[in-house]
């Protein structure tokens, strides 16, 4: 196993148990605001490992960029998604009239490069299931990459969460 596959492992390993720990820490209000942050971290380096897995960083691309690109997605998404599958599941062509309104700016701007953030945009809303961000964030990165490298990073996502559900199992014990 090469230095890369070995860096990939470790990534995934640590944003699954991130991930736990942060929904963990959500389960309480004095932890809450820890819990976002621990989950948040796990997020972005989910989304980080799947950008590596799937060569799609650049080289050009800065590795704090890369980080700071991650974290704003899984941020970005926790808002977008749950607004967006909200209007999706009511159907209600009034919520469809009205404006959003939520300040998504940083998604025009992104540290690295747009296909890089759209990717990662795409990871964490796979994961949240938000139907309407997944299409639309699959549209944009289709510019630049194949379907298998879409595919790739959609399977990466989806074993990371199931990492993260396994993880909250209870342990069993002989009685």
């Amino acid at each position: 196993m090469s230095h890369a596959q070995y860096f990939l492992e470790a990534t995934y390993l640590i944003a699954s148990c991130l991930f736990v720990l942060g929904l963990k820490g959500l389960s309480h209000p004095d932890t809450a605001r820890r819990g976002m942050i621990m989950a948040a971290a796990g997020m972005a380096a989910a989304v980080i490992g799947t950008a590596i897995a799937i060569g799609a960083l650049t080289r050009s691309s800065s590795h704090a960029g890369v980080i700071d690109d991650a974290l704003a997605a899984a941020s970005l998404m926790a808002m977008n998604n749950v607004y967006y599958r909200f209007r999706h599941m009511i159907g209600k062509p009034s919520y469809d009239a009205k404006p959003a309104r939520l300040r998504m700016q940083r998604i025009a701007k992104p540290a690295t490069n747009k296909a890089d953030f759209e990717l990662f945009c795409l990871a964490v809303s796979a994961i949240n299931g938000c139907e309407m961000c997944i299409r639309s964030h699959e549209e944009e990165v289709m510019h630049g990459l194949s379907d298998d490298q879409v595919h790739d990073a959609v399977r990466i996502a989806a074993t990371i969460n199931a990492a993260a559900v396994a993880l909250e199992l209870p342990v069993m014990t002989a009685a």
